[in-house]
């Protein structure tokens, strides 16, 4: 469902990291968040994120890639009121106003994970990455009714048509993990082009297994994108029926052979 999106007067587009000639394609990544909070934007948040924004541009530099992280008008999602979601929303539309009709990818780590994904159904987004997505139920007991309710009233219609790659660490103590498998599963059925990766034995930040994590995401960013050939892990996990290619651990050292 598209959100009502308020411009207001902080959201805005980060400074643009990446190429200085002809820009090909966008990444909009969108920092973590809180569940409700009337508070203003966190320079923590967006502090975090701008590595892998730097990261992510600097692997497609030569194919025209810019980053930007997106600043929310404040920290809270805001219930109904989706306020994450709306801002990524209008980033992706002040994209297009200043690069034309170029694709986009929605990168979101933690609440902006939300954002990116219910965000997706916005025109020239053609992807989605979710690292360790914070989804509703995450602070309910897993296998409680509430929590199973909750998670599935998260809408996936608007993940039709978009390559989707979620990544989860098993130990995540803060987004239930749970949640963004039954999310996946649900997406699954409608877009064969969702895959989830499992970081066994990784918290929320998925420290341990930093690089990897990052090296997924610049593989699937830039096959999303730019029409690269996928690693084959990542081939696989698209292909694979679920819950194979919804629960495809990530292997140590993916990336660096």
């Amino acid at each position: 469902m598209t959100q009502q999106v308020e411009p207001g007067p902080t959201a805005r587009l980060g400074r643009a990291v990446g190429t200085n000639g002809a820009v090909a394609g966008v990444v909009l990544v969108l920092p973590p968040g809180e569940q409700e909070s009337a508070r203003g934007p966190s320079a923590l948040a967006q502090a975090s994120v701008r590595a892998l924004a730097r990261e992510l541009a600097g692997a497609g530099a030569a194919e025209g890639l810019v980053a930007h992280v997106v600043r929310y008008r404040g920290r809270g999602w805001n219930g109904g009121a989706a306020r994450l979601a709306a801002d990524a929303e209008w980033a992706v539309a002040e994209t297009v106003r200043r690069y034309g009709d170029v694709p986009v990818c929605l990168a979101g780590v933690d609440m902006g994970g939300r954002a990116a994904l219910r965000a997706a159904g916005a025109g020239a987004v053609n992807s989605v990455v979710a690292l360790a997505p914070w989804l509703p139920g995450a602070v309910a007991a897993p296998d409680s009714a509430d929590a199973a309710d909750t998670a599935d009233a998260e809408p996936v219609r608007q993940l039709a048509g978009r390559r989707v790659l979620i990544v989860h660490g098993t130990n995540d103590e803060r987004a239930n993990p749970d949640l963004s498998l039954r999310l996946a599963a649900r997406a699954k059925k409608s877009n064969r082009d969702v895959c989830r990766f499992e970081v066994h034995s990784d918290g929320h930040g998925m420290r341990q297994h930093r690089a990897e994590v990052r090296a997924l995401s610049v593989d699937f960013v830039l096959g999303s994108l730019f029409g690269r050939p996928y690693a084959r892990p990542l081939a696989d996990a698209l292909a694979a029926p679920p819950p194979l290619g919804l629960r495809m651990p990530l292997a140590m050292g993916f990336g660096r052979g």
